[in-house]
């Protein structure tokens, strides 16, 4: 199973692909997740980033491109893989297809996380994540079962970042929009979109989502 995840930040992107790995036991390729293990590995094009962001610098596409690249070929992409945070752009988009393409690993579904801004709003502005382990929670979505205590590793300490606030989600909301929702047309125009209603909870949208896959 090979698929994209599209959506505002904020959508649950992330929740739900960590649910899709560990359904399928296919992995979640994060570009900021790729960068840093290129960097660490000390690979030709890890080093290449490692020179650009030292610099202070965005790395560019082709850098990009070339790490996703790398990443595809290891063997726990051979049953499929879910792409998280890329493409962001339609230069992106006819990047990743034609990478694809080459390597005989084309996309069998792109999934939007469809959730209005009011939503986005507060589940960001409430969001937060033990220090411990990183599982992640909301003041009124998704709490704590035991107020101060950390679900999965009982950890008592938390952390917020430090942009989950209204002001900063306009402008990441406006950068979407701007960048990356066009790719809702570009993916719909090529038959392979399917939308997901985001407002569900959490487990129904995960359900809703493997509906998608199964038909896939």
């Amino acid at each position: 199973m090979r698929l994209i995840l599209l959506g505002p930040p904020g959508a649950g992107k992330g929740t739900q692909a960590q649910k899709l790995v560990d359904a399928y036991g296919i992995p979640q390729l994060s570009t900021g997740d790729m960068l840093r293990a290129a960097v660490a590995a000390g690979t030709e094009v890890g080093l290449r980033a490692k020179s650009v962001m030292d610099a202070g610098n965005l790395v560019s596409d082709d850098i990009v491109n070339a790490i996703v690249s790398e990443r595809l070929e290891q063997p726990d992409c051979e049953k499929g893989f879910i792409l998280d945070g890329y493409p962001r752009t339609l230069a992106q988009a006819d990047s990743v297809e034609d990478l694809l393409a080459e390597k005989g690993m084309p996309l069998d579904v792109v999934i939007e996380l469809a959730v209005e801004d009011e939503v986005l709003v507060e589940r960001i502005s409430g969001r937060f994540t033990c220090a411990n382990c990183g599982a992640g929670y909301n003041d009124t979505l998704q709490p704590t079962a035991k107020e101060g205590v950390c679900d999965k590793c009982g950890g008592t300490e938390f952390k917020r970042r430090k942009d989950d606030n209204p002001e900063a989600l306009k402008t990441r909301l406006m950068a979407y929009y701007k960048e990356t929702s066009p790719l809702l047309g570009y993916y719909y125009a090529k038959g392979m979109l399917q939308s997901v209603d985001g407002l569900q909870a959490i487990e129904q949208v995960g359900e809703s989502i493997k509906a998608v896959l199964d038909e896939v």
